[in-house]
């Protein structure tokens, strides 16, 4: 299954949360914060909302949303 991460392509197994893709990605990173840093998902349980990102151009948790086909996930801020 082929879901594209800030625009790229990426091959990812069935049944994989988007956090987890994200994170086996080489590159954690969910967002930006303020100030300019890193952030990536902290519990993995929709707690600390650390794993926002834009999914199909909604704001979601990554961590709580399956990879589908063709979805298009986008790091923000």
């Amino acid at each position: 299954m082929i879901i594209y991460l800030d625009r790229q392509a990426l091959a990812v197994r069935p049944g994989l949360t988007v956090a987890a893709a994200v994170a086996a990605s080489g590159d954690p990173r969910t967002r930006t914060a303020c100030n300019g840093g890193p952030r990536a998902p902290f519990c993995g349980m929709g707690i600390c909302q650390e794993c926002r990102m834009s999914i199909d151009g909604l704001r979601q948790l990554a961590c709580q949303t399956l990879c589908q086909d063709g979805m298009q996930v986008e790091r923000g801020q």
